[in-house]
């Protein structure tokens, strides 16, 4: 981003401003008064506490001008202020002006799962023969979004933005603010159903996503989905499907996994083989969202399985690392919900191994009434010949400990309180070697990311 602070103000409909605004230049935005860089506008955006008071910890760090609610007294006289009605609609239509002004191809991606990894991989692929910017770690809702745009350079012609939802009508107001050229969904799941109630509730809001959709703009979805397959008849536009069927317009076959790598075949190449640097099937899936999108965009075939082989994965998705004992630790912290879980589970299973398998499984939040039967559920995936000692955390993994005990004998069962996870690194420090594997996996609000460092620190 670069722009005059004279050209910001008019465009956020400020109209009479000093003249020496013309000679202050924005190089980027920012909400975070500790991560602000030079020359930056600062955004004060209420959290749990109010950014206005942060404002000047922004300017001693670098900021050059910053926004201001109107109804906020004591208007700062130091430096250049915009006063505004809301600094974050502000920022939003900021995001707005500018994406029209840099004018890129959008691609945005959603879904119940997967679409962080999707996104890196699109953006991977779509790298290849495009200058590209993609939304950072997951930073996918009203705040993250119009950030994601103003991070785009002048020389910008692709931007991957994901996005998420945990509300009807979110992604149709982050979809009408994109305008999107392309928009993926990458499947349905169970994410958030306390505040959708159904499954087909949760899909009509995923659709949202077509809502900005632009009339020559392209629809890609996970085809195996009925619940997609049927409303999909509701978005006039261009569309594509992908998944495991032969019914889909991108399909996979020959799937293998192996501990650090899934390989693959697809309709459309019949004769090369693909990889990922991830363990799944389900991450299959992602690679078809991806390529779907790569041949949409023209990418050359030949540069799709290289792009694949060594695209970067966002933090804590699926990862290995080791731990302290020199143990595999399999860390997938970030979030989890019933359909993820499961499919990391069945994965984890099949991992060649000299040693044990243990679980760590945390609380999946946002269930709502369904919750304790479906963090039981769990159960079908864990299997004692394969995953010989499971962890719980949470008050919800109470339901999951309960079902294991048909297929468990008691001491390879262990149940924590989220304030016990010291305890429990301990207790599976006492058993862990270095012939082990271990899958961590959990909602984000339950912090395994704690077991995770816990494990790795000797």
């Amino acid at each position: 981003m670069k722009m005059q602070l004279t050209e910001i103000a008019n465009a956020v409909g400020i109209e009479e401003v000093p003249e020496n605004w013309q000679e202050i230049t924005i190089a980027n935005v920012e909400f975070d008064s500790r991560k602000v860089q030079p020359n930056s506008l600062f955004i004060p955006l209420k959290g749990q506490r109010d950014g206005h008071e942060f404002v000047e910890n922004a300017m001693k760090n670098g900021a050059v001008a910053t926004l201001w609610a109107k109804d906020h007294e004591n208007v700062p006289t130091a430096y250049p202020v915009l006063v505004v009605d809301d600094p974050l609609e502000t920022l939003q239509k900021l995001a707005v002006y500018y994406l029209g002004k840099i004018n890129p191809k959008v691609v945005a991606i959603t879904g119940s799962n997967g679409k962080t990894t999707t996104k890196d991989m699109t953006a991977a692929l779509l790298e290849t023969e495009y200058n590209v910017v993609k939304t950072e770690a997951n930073f996918n809702n009203e705040i993250g979004v119009p950030i994601t745009l103003l991070n785009m350079n002048a020389n910008t012609e692709v931007v991957v933005v994901e996005m998420g939802m945990d509300r009807p009508g979110q992604l149709d107001f982050l979809s009408k603010m994109a305008q999107p050229d392309t928009v993926v969904i990458t499947m349905i799941g169970e994410a958030h159903i306390e505040f959708f109630g159904t499954r087909d509730k949760i899909a009509d809001a995923k659709l949202e996503i077509t809502h900005g959709l632009k009339e020559d703009g392209l629809f890609i979805y996970n085809g195996d989905e009925p619940l997609l397959r049927e409303r999909s008849k509701q978005v006039e536009q261009q569309q594509y499907t992908f998944g495991s069927s032969a019914a889909d317009d991108l399909f996979a076959s020959n799937v293998q996994s192996a501990r650090d790598h899934t390989s693959f075949e697809i309709n459309l190449v019949p004769d090369q083989t693909y990889e990922i640097p991830m363990i799944g099937k389900y991450n299959v899936m992602n690679a078809l969202a991806a390529i779907a999108v790569a041949k949409a965009y023209h990418i050359d075939p030949a540069k799709v399985g290289d792009a694949l082989k060594n695209f970067q994965l966002t933090h804590n998705r699926t990862e290995w690392v080791r731990g302290s004992a020199g143990e595999l630790i399999l860390s997938d912290v970030y979030n989890s919900n019933p359909t993820a879980a499961k499919e990391v589970l069945a994965s984890f299973s099949q991992t060649e191994i000299k040693g044990s398998r243990f679980a760590v499984l945390g609380d999946m939040l946002e269930l709502g009434e369904q919750s304790d039967l479906m963090h039981a559920s769990l159960a079908n995936y864990l299997d004692p010949k394969l995953i010989q000692d499971v962890y719980l955390v949470g008050t919800h993994m109470k339901a999951l400990e309960q079902a294991l005990k048909a297929k468990y004998a008691d001491d390879h069962i262990h149940w924590y309180t989220v304030e016990q996870e010291n305890q429990l690194v301990e207790d599976l420090k006492e058993k862990l070697t270095n012939q082990d594997e271990i899958v961590i996996k959990g909602s984000h609000g339950i912090h395994l990311e704690k077991v995770l460092s816990g494990l790795q620190n000797a």
